[in-house]
């Protein structure tokens, strides 16, 4: 893992702001246990731009619905060397964190850069507008935006 480089992301907001919601990025599983308790590592703020260490795994978590009745979603990114991050799993309901160990466990321990040019093309792509693609294009070779 490459500890000294840090990148610029838009940590989600899971949920519903006004309740219980907050980011990890996790730096080890403890696979003996089963609730949140699992996940060790240092807490982000959601729902703004941090600079977070690349490659990483950030352990998204936040509650819809109402204070008498929460319901739990979490979401599993990783934070890509090229100031992006990858959706890997979703879970909801009170078995999250059970749900999600196992997934989490294995990215920590495969965490490796994921750099430029790497991923193959994704239909998400689609939602882009043809500028924005034209300007991230240009950045990548090392020139100006249009």
């Amino acid at each position: 893992m490459i500890d000294d480089l840090t990148v610029a992301i838009e940590v989600p907001l899971v949920g519903d702001g006004r309740l219980k919601n907050w980011a990890k990025i996790v730096r080890n599983v403890d696979t003996g246990l089963n609730g949140g308790w699992a996940f060790d590592g240092e807490f982000v703020a959601t729902g703004g731009i941090q600079d977070l260490p690349a490659p990483s795994v950030l352990l998204v978590y936040g509650e819809k619905g109402s204070r008498g009745n929460p319901q739990p979603e979490a979401r599993v990114y990783a934070v890509n060397t090229d100031a992006t991050i990858t959706l890997h799993a979703t879970a909801t309901g009170r078995a999250w964190a059970r749900t999600l160990r196992d997934t989490v466990a294995d990215l920590v321990a495969h965490d490796q850069p994921i750099l430029p040019a790497v991923q193959a093309w994704d239909p998400t792509l689609m939602g882009y507008a043809a500028e924005a693609l034209e300007e991230e294009l240009q950045r990548r070779r090392g020139g100006t935006s249009v």
